[in-house]
């Protein structure tokens, strides 16, 4: 048996306003042709096809390609063309079985659960059968029980799963959503043990946690996090008994991303920076006081810049909390201090005098309004 493991497509996403939309119209016309080259017999997608709950309309259309209505008359209608869907926890243990020359192995789908939302609606649960522990451990290891149960019910050996959530021992990017507080969110990745493949999405980085239990990751970079991710998909075989063999496909390589930190003059003419004209940049300016108009000098050198910070070197941040910082300051020394926050330099005698003048104007409109 062949599946091809994908995942975290978010369709309609940008990266910081970039368009994306190319990018992944290429992914998704890759992974139709990489699924037809190797033959696979499924293709797994562990959640967040979509950006957002309500896609526009140009996301669905990448999905759908020419048929983006198909979606809305919901999955019985998409099982009969071959796309099963598995986001109601209540059908988490009602599998997709696909045959092959060794016979069946049944495909579970578990949709991200959040604990106290879903804990009524799982097999066992809606009936009052079963008590469901709380916390994402208890409600995933719950929904772990009961498809094993219905494969051992069934007699299946070859078993894998599809399952969106943080395994322990898997590493996070910027450009996830986040689903924990404090680690809670995470799930022991024992949970998963005697399953043949596990296809997990969430986490952005192509990563394995253990041998046969892999995030395959965004097939795009979604933030600056991601600049040396190698991004792609995993292709997996199952053999007779049900174990896997797995091999990466790469992705096709879009535009790069690439993170620069230095002088502004040094970034406009150092050769050093030539190769990263033509990728996506997230600049940290180190110069002494910030330089004026820094986002368009670089971005005559770097078209596709996209952020810019500033880290002057040597100065080491005021870790005061706001009160502390403006405590026996007048409104001109705290607008004064913003001034050098922000610049690294004290405001020139003009700046003060403007600084003063709106001050002023702000007192005598304050003073108007009082008097009716």
């Amino acid at each position: 048996m062949r599946l091809l493991h994908t995942s975290d497509w978010h369709l309609g996403r940008s990266l910081h306003r970039a368009d994306m939309r190319p990018a992944q119209s290429a992914f998704l016309d890759h992974l139709v042709d990489a699924a037809r080259a190797e033959k696979v017999d499924a293709v797994l997608v562990a959640g967040d096809v979509y950006d957002r709950a309500v896609p526009p309309v140009d996301a669905v259309e990448l999905c759908n390609h020419d048929s983006a209505r198909r979606l809305g008359f919901g999955s019985g209608l998409l099982e009969k063309a071959g796309v099963h869907l598995r986001t109601r926890p209540g059908a988490l243990a009602r599998p997709v079985l696909v045959e092959d020359a060794h016979g069946p192995v049944a495909v579970y789908g578990v949709p991200y659960l959040e604990p106290d939302a879903v804990r009524g609606e799982l097999p066992g649960a809606a009936d009052g059968q079963d008590e469901v522990p709380r916390g994402h451990a208890g409600v995933l290891g719950h929904a772990i029980a009961c498809i094993r149960a219905d494969a051992e019910a069934r007699g299946i050996r070859r078993r894998v799963v599809m399952a969106h959530g943080w395994v322990s021992g898997g590493a996070a990017s910027e450009s996830e959503r986040d689903i924990s507080v404090g680690g809670v969110g995470q799930v022991p990745a024992e949970l998963f043990a005697g399953f043949g493949y596990v296809a997990l999405g969430h986490l952005h980085g192509q990563q394995t946690v253990a041998p046969h239990l892999r995030y395959s990751g965004s097939p795009l970079p979604y933030s600056f996090s991601e600049a040396s991710h190698r991004k792609g998909s995993w292709l997996v075989d199952l053999d007779a008994a049900g174990a896997a063999r797995v091999e990466q496909v790469p992705a096709p390589a879009g535009r790069r991303l690439c993170v620069l930190r230095g002088r502004l003059a040094d970034l406009l003419t150092s050769a050093a920076y030539q190769r990263y004209e033509d990728d996506y940049v997230s600049v940290t300016l180190t110069d002494l006081s910030r330089p004026e108009a820094a986002m368009d000098a670089l971005r005559a050198r770097f078209p596709h810049v996209l952020v810019l910070a500033f880290e002057p070197e040597g100065v080491v941040p005021d870790q005061r909390g706001y009160r502390a910082r403006t405590a026996g300051r007048d409104d001109l020394a705290i607008a004064a201090e913003f001034v050098r926050h922000v610049s690294n330099a004290p405001p020139t005698a003009g700046e003060e005098r403007l600084l003063a003048s709106a001050f002023a104007a702000v007192r005598t409109v304050e003073a108007e309004e009082a008097a009716g």
